[in-house]
């Protein structure tokens, strides 16, 4: 046995599903460990974090002049990568619950449509972030495998995940990718169109954590069976004073509109270019929505209609990606046909 498996036995690896709206972490043998908003509050004077996770994201829209709270990742990818690192030290961490000398082996989920210079900052953050080695795989794959799906079959699976910043859409046959497309629209998109909606009808101004809120409390696809309402607060541009109003689910269809059309026309694309087998599979065994964006009301309703194929939602959309990147750690053989090349 050399040093270096002597040494693993002692570190822990990980898989971490680094996503624009939430970080998971999986610990081999003892499941996800952390689950936390990709948010880090960061003092612009001194440079340092002031916090990470949870706590940041109360500090959204809430801090004093000289603290910003940044979400380090968009649409799937990094665009802080100072912040990134620090972010990914902090989750690694508190993964282990200890602040010890840890290399960790780490897997990483990645959009499908992720460049070679995206690649190399994801790795890169992750390796001075005291990895020993990593590995990237695709969100769709693994979202598919944390969903339960079958990959290894020679049939066809259709996994559309939608994430914070990108929605993946794959076609998946004996462990490999078919077809795949990264639309980058998602869940922080939808929360932009109800901002932009009530900015435009109502001269109302509200914040990005209300945006979102309300999209999880009256947010839908497809008319819902019982309408519902819900009452806001914001500032009235007009007079410059806050405001309150109620607002229907009705409305925030309209707002959200455009982006479910998005997500429906690159799922339609991609039906078409699956080959005619594979076709027949997916109509068989229809489509299956992953991902936090995916537990819109009513949205594998609205898909079921326009298509005409069996939707299903999976059972724990939120953790699919990170629950199929944990399977990874114990099946290194299914890694390594899977995982993306450097």
């Amino acid at each position: 046995m050399n040093f270096r498996s002597i040494f693993h036995l002692f570190s822990s690896d990980l898989a971490i599903d680094m996503g624009t709206a939430n970080s998971l972490v999986f610990c081999k043998g003892k499941g996800i460990v952390v689950n936390e908003p990709s948010i880090v509050a960061v003092n612009q004077l001194t440079g340092d974090i002031e916090a990470v996770g949870h706590e940041a994201k109360k500090m959204l829209g809430r801090t004093p002049g000289n603290i910003t709270a940044i979400r380090p990742l968009k649409d799937g990818v990094i665009a802080d990568f100072k912040v990134t690192e620090k972010m990914l030290n902090f989750f690694i961490h508190k993964a282990h619950g200890r602040k010890l000398l840890v290399h960790p082996r780490i897997i990483i989920g990645v959009p499908s449509g992720i460049t070679p210079v995206e690649k190399r900052a994801v790795v890169d953050s992750a390796f001075r972030a005291k990895a020993s080695e990593v590995y990237l795989v695709e969100q769709a794959m693994v979202a598919a495998i944390g969903a339960g799906l079958a990959i290894t079959e020679p049939s066809g699976n259709m996994v559309v995940d939608i994430g914070g910043g990108t929605t993946d859409i794959a076609v998946i046959s004996i462990s490999g990718i078919v077809y795949s497309r990264s639309v980058r629209l998602a869940g922080h998109e939808m929360d932009d169109s109800i901002t932009q909606y009530i900015k435009r009808k109502y001269n109302l101004l509200i914040g990005e954590r209300t945006a979102e809120q309300i999209k999880i409390d009256v947010g839908s696809a497809f008319p819902l069976d019982e309408p519902t309402r819900v009452e806001i607060k914001g500032r009235n541009l007009i007079e410059g004073i806050p405001k309150t109003l109620v607002i229907t689910d009705e409305e925030i269809r309209e707002a959200l509109s455009e982006c479910v059309g998005t997500i429906i026309n690159a799922i339609r694309v991609a039906l078409e270019r699956t080959p005619p087998e594979l076709s027949g599979d997916i109509v068989d065994k229809g489509i299956v929505l992953t991902g936090g964006g995916s537990m819109l009301r009513n949205l594998d309703k609205r898909i079921r209609e326009e298509t005409g194929l069996p939707v299903t939602l999976a059972n724990d959309p939120l953790s699919s990606v990170v629950l199929g990147t944990g399977r990874m750690l114990s099946d290194f053989s299914l890694l390594r046909k899977i995982s993306i090349p450097e």
